[in-house]
């Protein structure tokens, strides 16, 4: 029996801290969290109405599959506890496939993203000042072309409701410390690089990224939240890619594409999605788990 589809977990054997975009933390003692991967959607930093069956399973698998992979990197939230053992039984069906026991760490306060193609806001900044997030690049760049080398391009953390600010390394500095911002450039453009290798040999392109990262009580760094999914990240199909044009994604572009041609104000409320739009999405973020890891999900 495949996990329900779920909009909103409802755990009442711990204490709800609070619900994201797409994730509901629960506490689960001083040092550990719960974090139920629902199947909500976000798009333009608006939740969607319409829950996307099996997303948050596909998340799920998608991230423990990275977390392992790049372990050898920088450590993870990773407890190895198992979800259905920490809440009550009845709840147990919530958390199957889509939850993760973590630990307790302290979230840096940047989205440190990479990019490895001119793509999105970049691809605007790049138009507008020849430079993206203060990096300089070459001049004649098209819509989606490689960069000659991936960038650091973080970005600070916006309030529910409110859209993320892109910023410059300067500006990370004074976060993070300079010894941290450098550790955590260093980190974000290997992780991508490797997990850029990878996709690549299975047939996708990964145009941009967001890692999260928080440290323990020692100030070590580690990888949270979520890593290289098709929520975090834009997937390309290598056998469509064509420089000069958006190519069709494997993420929630899909939907992002769809939303563009309504007449809305991306604000909240956001509107409906029809029935197809949301057969077609599940059905991209399944493809990306396929073609990734082998798995193909509920």
């Amino acid at each position: 029996m495949p996990p329900p589809v779920l909009f909103e977990s409802s755990i009442t054997s711990l204490p709800l801290l609070g619900r994201g975009k797409v994730r509901d933390i629960y506490a689960v003692d001083e040092d550990k969290l719960l974090i139920v991967t629902t199947d909500r959607l976000s798009a333009f930093d608006v939740i969607l109405p319409d829950p996307i069956p099996g997303k948050g399973e596909v998340l799920t698998a998608v991230s423990n599959f990275w977390f392992g992979k790049l372990s050898h990197v920088v450590p993870s939230q990773l407890t190895g506890i198992d979800p259905e053992t920490v809440v009550a039984e009845s709840e147990r069906l919530q958390v199957r496939g889509r939850a993760l026991v973590v630990k307790r760490l302290k979230p840096l306060p940047i989205e440190a993203v990479a990019r490895g193609y001119l793509i999105g806001s970049g691809w605007k900044d790049y138009q507008a000042t020849g430079s993206v997030c203060g990096i300089t690049l070459p001049p004649g760049l098209q819509l989606a072309q490689q960069l000659p080398e991936p960038i650091f391009t973080p970005a600070t953390k916006a309030a529910m409701g409110e859209h993320d600010e892109n910023i410059d390394y300067a500006a990370t500095e004074k976060l993070l410390g300079k010894e941290l911002a450098q550790k955590v450039k260093e980190v974000t453009l290997r992780l991508y690089r490797e997990g850029a290798a990878f996709a690549r040999v299975r047939g996708i392109l990964i145009a941009d990224t967001k890692f999260e990262f928080g440290l323990d009580g020692n100030g070590r760094l580690h990888l949270i939240d979520e890593v290289l999914t098709p929520d975090s990240s834009r997937f390309w199909p290598a056998d469509s890619y064509k420089v000069g044009t958006s190519p069709p994604s494997f993420d929630k572009q899909f939907v992002r594409d769809y939303l563009e041609t309504l007449d809305w104000g991306k604000t909240a409320p956001g509107p409906r999605l029809p029935a197809e739009i949301i057969e077609k999405t599940a059905a991209k973020y399944h493809e990306a788990l396929s073609r990734l890891t082998g798995l193909t999900g509920t």
